[in-house]
C-alpha cells in the first residue's frame, strides 16, 4: 500500500472508529468479505491511484441481514442528489474506477460492533474522498433482531409516545458532551443539538453517533452521545434494555 493511501485509510480508521476488534470472538458465525480495486494501469506504489475498498461482513444463517447491509453499503455510495444507488457493490467498484481522477478514492466497510442476547449491532462506515482539501466520511448502524429476522428502528424500542422523551434525554447528553469537550455557547448557537439517524443499541447503553458537520465542525470527527439505559427508564421498553 502506498503512503497516500495508508494515510487515507489512517483517517478512514479514525473517523469511523472502527479498525479494531470489540471484545472475543462473536458467538455468531462471520466471514469477512474484503475487496481493493485499483484503476487499470496503475501500479500499486503510484499514489495518486484512484482505488476503492470495500470490507464487509457475511452471516452465517442471516440472509435479511447480509442483504440489509448489502443494500445500506451501496446506499452510502450516493453523493450527489442525482446520483442513482448501484445495483451492486462490484458494479460500483468498476464504474467508480473508470470515471476517477489521480488521487480519488473510496472505502466502504461493515463490522459486527456488538452482540447482545438476539442483538447483532453492525456499525457500517465510508469514506470518499474525490478531490478538495479532505474526504467525505459516512456513518450507519444497523440493529438486527435475530429472533424477529428484521432490523429494529428507534420506533420499534422505545414505548408508546415516548419518542419527544428519548429525544430530550439525548439533549441533556449533547449539553454534557459540550461540557465535556470545552465548548462555549457560541459554539453550541453555532452548531445546536439535533436528532440523528446513527443509533446504536449496544449492551449497556444507547450511543448516537452524528454525521460531520452536522453538530460540529469536521475536525470533530463523528461527535457521539452515550445515553446509559439507566436515564432511559419508562423510556424504552425493558426488555431491550437488560
Amino acid at each position: 500500500m502506498s503512503f497516500r493511501n495508508a494515510i487515507a485509510l489512517t483517517a478512514f480508521c479514525l473517523l469511523i472508529g472502527g479498525c479494531q476488534h470489540f471484545g472475543g470472538e462473536p458467538p455468531v458465525d462471520v466471514r469477512q468479505v474484503l475487496s481493493e480495486q485499483r484503476q487499470a494501469g496503475c501500479s500499486a506504489h503510484d499514489d495518486s491511484c484512484p482505488l476503492v475498498n470495500i470490507d464487509t461482513q457475511l452471516f452465517e444463517n442471516e440472509p435479511v441481514l447480509n442483504a440489509l447491509i448489502d443494500q445500506r453499503l451501496r446506499e452510502m455510495t450516493v453523493n450527489t442528489p442525482d446520483a442513482q444507488v448501484p445495483a451492486s457493490l462490484e458494479g460500483y467498484q468498476q464504474a467508480f474506477l473508470q470515471t476517477a481522477e489521480p488521487g480519488w478514492i473510496s472505502y466502504l466497510q461493515a463490522k459486527l460492533r456488538e452482540q447482545h442476547g438476539p442483538l447483532l449491532v453492525v456499525e457500517l462506515s465510508s469514506y470518499l474522498h474525490t478531490g478538495g482539501a479532505h474526504g467525505m466520511p459516512g456513518r450507519g448502524f444497523i440493529n438486527f433482531d435475530r429472533e424477529q429476522d428484521r432490523e429494529l428502528k428507534l420506533a420499534d424500542v422505545l414505548l408508546p409516545g415516548k419518542e419527544g422523551a428519548f429525544w430530550r434525554v439525548a439533549a441533556k447528553a449533547h449539553q454534557q458532551w459540550l461540557l465535556a469537550n470545552e465548548h462555549d455557547a457560541a459554539f453550541s448557537r453555532q452548531w445546536p443539538f439535533q436528532q440523528t439517524s446513527n443509533v446504536a443499541l449496544l449492551r449497556d447503553k444507547v450511543l448516537l453517533k452524528y454525521d460531520v458537520y452536522s453538530i460540529a465542525p469536521y475536525s470533530s470527527g463523528h461527535p457521539k452521545l452515550e445515553i446509559p439505559y439507566e436515564a432511559l427508564q419508562g423510556i424504552i421498553q425493558p426488555r431491550y434494555t437488560r
